[in-house]
Formats: C-alpha cells, sequence, structure tokens
C-alpha cells in the first residue's frame, strides 16, 4: 500500500523550521528577544487588509521559529516532565525605567562610625541559651533578650530600697532604651527629609519650633498678646483693623450713608454691601441668647 501521498499531505500543514533571512537575525537569549533588521516588503504592506496580515502573521512566525532553533541549540537537560535549556547571559544592556536612587544620607551614627574607623560586623541571628539547651533568636519573638526574669538573681545595690523591685526596674530602662532609640528613629528620618529638599535640618527644626510656637498663642484669649516674650520670639503679623474715628464729620458720614442706598436701589454687586454669614452668625446667636 503505497501512502506517500497521505504522508505528504501530512507534511504539508506543516511549515519548514528552516529560515531564511538576507540578514542573520540577533539573538539575545538571556532575554528571549531576536532583533531582525531586514527590510519589510512594501508591496505586500499595501496590497490589502488581509494579504498585509498574512504577511506580518508569517514574519512573526519566521520569528518565532528562528529564536526557537537557537533555544534547542543551547545545552539542554531532560527531565520526566519536559526538556529544559539552559539559557546565557544577558548580553543586551537595557536602559533603566527610572533615575539611579539618590544616595541616602548618613546618619549621626555612621558620620561617628567613618570618622573613627569604627566596622560594623554583622552577628549571627542565633545565639545558643545554655538554660533551653537550643539556639534562639538574638531579638525579636523569642528571643534571648526578653526574658523579664533572666537573670534569676539580682544583686540589690546597697543604697537602694530593700522592698524596690529589680526586675520591674529592669523593664523600666529597656522601655526607656525602646523609647530612646525610637526618637533617634524620628529624628534620623528627619534630618534626611530635610538634606534631600536642601534644607539644614538645624534651620527647619528651628522653624518648626517657631510654627508650633505661633500656633500655640492661639490658645488665649488674647491671641498671645499680653503672653511673657520668650528670647528669640519672632514677631507675628498679621491683619490690622482699621476702625473710624468716634467723631467725624457731618458731610463724611452723610456721603458713607449716600452710598450705600445709591448701591442697594441699584443693585450693584460689584462691592459687598451686607456680610450674609457675619448677619447670619449674628441672627443665630441672637436666638441662642433668648433660649
Amino acid at each position: 500500500m503505497d501512502v506517500s501521498g497521505i504522508l505528504d499531505e501530512h507534511n504539508s500543514r506543516f511549515k519548514s523550521v528552516q529560515v531564511d533571512r538576507l540578514i542573520p537575525v540577533e539573538h539575545d537569549l538571556g532575554l528571549l528577544s531576536s532583533f531582525d533588521i531586514n527590510m519589510l516588503n512594501e508591496s505586500k504592506l499595501n496590497a490589502g487588509q488581509k494579504k498585509r496580515d498574512a504577511y506580518l502573521l508569517e514574519l512573526s512566525r519566521e520569528g518565532a521559529q528562528l529564536l526557537v532553533n537557537e533555544l534547542f541549540s543551547q545545552p539542554t537537560t531532560v527531565d520526566e516532565d519536559s526538556v529544559y535549556a539552559t539559557l546565557p547571559k544577558i548580553t543586551t544592556i537595557l536602559p533603566r525605567e527610572k533615575p539611579l536612587p539618590k544616595e541616602k544620607p548618613m546618619t549621626r551614627w555612621e558620620k561617628f562610625a567613618k570618622l573613627k574607623g569604627i566596622e560594623s560586623r554583622k552577628k549571627s541571628r542565633l545565639v545558643f541559651d545554655e538554660d533551653s539547651g537550643e539556639y534562639r533568636p538574638r531579638f525579636g519573638y523569642k528571643g534571648v533578650n526578653n526574658d523579664d526574669q533572666k537573670p534569676w538573681l539580682i544583686e540589690v545595690p546597697g543604697n537602694a530600697d530593700v522592698n524596690a523591685d529589680m526586675y520591674q526596674e529592669r523593664r523600666d530602662e529597656k522601655k526607656a532604651r525602646v523609647e530612646k532609640n525610637t526618637r533617634r528613629m524620628t529624628r534620623n528620618a528627619e534630618e534626611r527629609m530635610a538634606v534631600e529638599r536642601g534644607l539644614n535640618p538645624r534651620d527647619m527644626r528651628k522653624k518648626e519650633l517657631q510654627n508650633a510656637l505661633v500656633m500655640s498663642k492661639g490658645s488665649t484669649a488674647s491671641m498671645g498678646k499680653f503672653d511673657e516674650k520668650l528670647k528669640g520670639e519672632p514677631k507675628v503679623k498679621g491683619l490690622k483693623r482699621k476702625f473710624d474715628p468716634l467723631v467725624a464729620a457731618a458731610g463724611s458720614e452723610k456721603s458713607k450713608n449716600m452710598d450705600i442706598l445709591n448701591r442697594v436701589a441699584k443693585g450693584d454687586s460689584s462691592e459687598t454691601v451686607v456680610n450674609a454669614r457675619k448677619a447670619q452668625r449674628a441672627l443665630n446667636n441672637a436666638k441662642r441668647n433668648k433660649k
């Protein structure tokens, strides 16, 4: 039985794995990418929608075929599930999406350590606990530094109260150290933020204190007018209210009243005649006082 016709028909359904290019295609298998600089056929691109799509689809298939051929030329590892290829290193240098991060300013301790030549040595995370006979974390959850009852015996100083709880004092000292470290972290964060803005950390803290001082003046009825002035306290600049003199010429008062009547009669809204918000507030206060 001759099956050559059936085999030819079956093979005609599949494209050839051999792809020819006038200019060799460059590959970067580390990025799974190919770079084809061959010119496109303009006549096929302008032949119509269907022919253009078929031409672009064929170009994409050939490019993928070239990439797969290069992948199978690499060292492979056979597993029960499939075959894996070992990719080489990346050769194409891609530009960064974002600019390089700015170097963080050094903290006070880092500046001091650099000045004195102190080098930090990394400690192991686990330490051996002789009491439990096992390794435990140095800090954090179930750490060796979290046992409040260690040591089991504490010597009471001679000048201390005989009824003093030395374990409570150790807990208070630890709490004070944690709060101190938190304040230092906050200070370092504020100084880093000031340096990033191009400001002097000392000047920024001074300005913040001055703003807080000015805001605190509003807590008194006189808005800080009769409060004791501090040394170097900035002068608060505010709006000055202007009052008409109690005794004025009759002509000036008459002209002001006529001006208001004329604007009300003409319906001129270019200038505010009545402060509606102030009038509503006065009306509400009057109603509240009657109750």
